[in-house]
């Protein structure tokens, strides 16, 4: 398997060199030149397959030319050896748990997957890679502990001061050794536009070995299809598929599902649950696409005024306007709808969501209330993504249902550890002179 930049179609690589290389020369992002259709009866029989023989065929044919086998199902193995629970919470709606991973968050997939692939692929090579990512809260954590004392590999986190949970910033910026925290005076779409100057500086890459860990790189991106495969293998009532109601920020977790659906995954319909940061929910009701200033929310991992992987969307769906809503709808949630529904959801249905995840939820009950209203009689069922252990955004939870969260014994490890972070203003020229300086 090939792919090329959206940029320029003509730009083809390997798996293996879009890892490495992250993002394509011109700017662009990497998208397969193809999208592989798995067969029916595979689909129809998912259930008689592990969750490795799962995840080994949905992604095989995207590293095809690239990894071994017998490598690709050893990386996939270490990457999913923990649950993904699908867990009831009403009679029509259950939620995909995703934080059972080392940190705690959906990002851990994606960011092992990568760690792993990347390390078969530079284990020869002469010259250090530095993995530069920008975080708006989760990644980071994901992305230091998947690379934590990887041979040959340095990460450099740039993430927006202030603007990252507690548990958060002590994720990324507390493991020391490979991982270095640059603590920006700025936005998250300030850290990720200084990723992307970085990647396009000609001189800078002459001189470095440069990729990215964020979800515009293909190896961190393409492994998040799992998750909707897990759930399609615990979702009881084959004959009436869910709807998949997805918390959205940057976009590279519901463009996977969208590709797993293009696939042959069995979906009803897709939410792209936002915040306050309604570029999508716009785009789909007026046709244009607006990029905004972030504005900062209690859901912090989504505060992204521009999506980097929604024009993998649209390249899905080959352009077309009209294709993609009738595939996919969007919610603005505000902060207080976050409050009130995380409260509501607790104190009714004993469920205890996190931000991110009560968007979602809340972003499915407005979509499924229109469908009732809509199509009396058709009582569809859904599936909201819980991507992240509420206990991340304890300062903003506890007061919500005014009692402590138990703390799971990867944060209690955290607690009193030093931050070790570098600040600097949302400058290129002060990111480019510290990995130079190195």
């Amino acid at each position: 398997m090939n792919f090329y930049s959206l940029n320029n179609p003509s730009e083809k690589v390997s798996f293996k060199e879009a890892t490495i290389k992250g993002q394509a020369p011109d700017r662009g992002l990497y998208f397969p030149e193809h999208i592989p259709v798995l067969p029916e009866d595979f689909i129809k029989d998912i259930n008689s397959n592990s969750r490795e023989e799962v995840a080994f065929r949905v992604i095989q044919p995207y590293t095809d030319g690239s990894l071994p086998e017998d490598e690709l199902y050893r990386i996939i193995a270490e990457t999913i050896n923990f649950d993904f629970p699908l867990v009831k919470v009403t009679d029509t709606i259950s939620t995909l748990e995703l934080f059972h991973g080392p940190t705690l968050a959906f990002k851990d997939v994606g960011a092992r997957f990568m760690s792993r692939c990347l390390g078969y692929f530079v284990k020869d090579n002469d010259q250090p890679v530095t993995v530069l990512v920008a975080t708006s809260g989760d990644t980071g954590g994901a992305v230091a502990n998947g690379f934590h004392g990887v041979e040959g590999v340095n990460v450099v986190i740039l993430y927006p001061s202030g603007k990252v949970s507690s548990v958060q910033e002590l994720q990324l910026t507390t493991l020391g050794r490979n991982i270095t925290a640059l603590e920006v005076d700025g936005s998250f779409d300030d850290c990720q536009r200084m990723v992307k100057e970085a990647f396009a500086d000609a001189a800078l890459n002459r001189e470095l070995f440069l990729t990215s860990a964020n979800s515009i790189n293909v190896a961190r991106w393409l492994p998040q299809q799992f998750y909707y495969f897990f759930a399609w293998q615990q979702w009881e009532d084959k004959d009436h598929p869910p709807v998949i109601s997805v918390p959205s920020g940057n976009f590279g977790n519901i463009c996977a599902g969208l590709l797993a659906h293009r696939s042959g995954l069995p979906v009803q319909h897709f939410i792209a649950a936002c915040n306050a940061n309604a570029v999508v929910p716009a785009y789909l009701q007026t046709g244009e696409y607006k990029p905004r200033q972030a504005i900062a929310t209690l859901s912090n991992a989504m505060d992204v005024g521009n999506p980097s992987n929604f024009v993998r969307i649209l390249e899905i769906f080959h352009q077309e306007f009209q294709s993609l809503k009738n595939v996919l709808t969007s919610y603005s949630i505000s902060d207080e709808e976050t409050k009130e529904t995380i409260r509501d959801v607790y104190t009714k249905n004993h469920y205890l969501t996190d931000p991110h995840g009560a968007v979602g939820y809340r972003a499915l009950i407005d979509y499924l209330a229109a469908q009732n209203t809509a199509y009396p009689g058709r009582k569809q069922k859904g599936i909201f993504l819980e991507t992240a252990h509420p206990v991340k955004f304890y300062d903003t939870v506890e007061p919500v249902i005014g009692r402590p969260i138990p703390l799971p014994p990867t944060v209690q490890a955290l607690i009193g550890k030093e931050k070790q972070s570098i600040k600097i203003d949302p400058l290129y020229s002060q990111l480019k002179d510290f990995l130079l300086s190195r």
